[in-house]
């Protein structure tokens, strides 16, 4: 029998949420290795991850709006601080969106299938894992450098020259 979870903390391991259509659990968790069944929705999860990491999911989305002015399917700095950052495959307000963990992905490529009329994709996790997707290879790549630019945008700089160290910060 699958152990279903009442609660999930993401974390640097989740990989991805998918929505479930279980009647037992609302969401799907992708860690290295292994698949935790869970009774929340995805965004239900986001949302608590970003106030655990400091900032409302609302408050992060309009952050990231203001500094790439991205619109739509705008990543989210779950919590930066950790380098947790991920983005939706589809409008947060539709059923089917997942959330891909950006930090887990090494690349993306099309995914063709006879039975399916509309565009697929495949994430490759850095671990080998891999997710068959319902969106194009065209829009995963684009949320991919949307993501890429906010984590631009937000992240610490961590690789200042030693000449730029010695500048006063009022400076910058």
């Amino acid at each position: 029998m699958t152990e279903i979870l009442s609660n999930y903390d993401i974390n640097e391991r989740t990989m991805a949420i998918l929505p479930s259509f279980q009647i037992d659990y609302d969401a799907i968790v992708i860690e290295p290795g292994r698949k935790l069944f869970v009774k929340k929705m995805p965004m239900e999860l986001i949302r608590t991850a970003c106030l655990e990491g400091g900032a409302s999911y609302e408050g992060r989305r309009t952050a990231v709006m203001y500094k790439t002015e991205s619109r739509q399917k705008v990543p989210i700095p779950v919590n930066p601080s950790m380098n947790i950052y991920t983005f939706p495959t589809h409008s947060p307000s539709q059923f089917e969106c997942s959330w891909i963990f950006f930090n887990h992905v090494k690349s993306a490529k099309p995914y063709y299938s006879v039975q399916k009329t509309n565009p697929q994709s495949t994430i490759i996790f850095k671990n080998g894992q891999q997710l068959i997707l319902n969106q194009s290879y065209y829009m995963i790549e684009k949320q991919m450098q949307r993501t890429a630019l906010c984590m631009l945008r937000f992240s610490a700089p961590t690789t200042i020259n030693q000449k730029e160290r010695n500048i006063p910060l009022e400076l910058y």
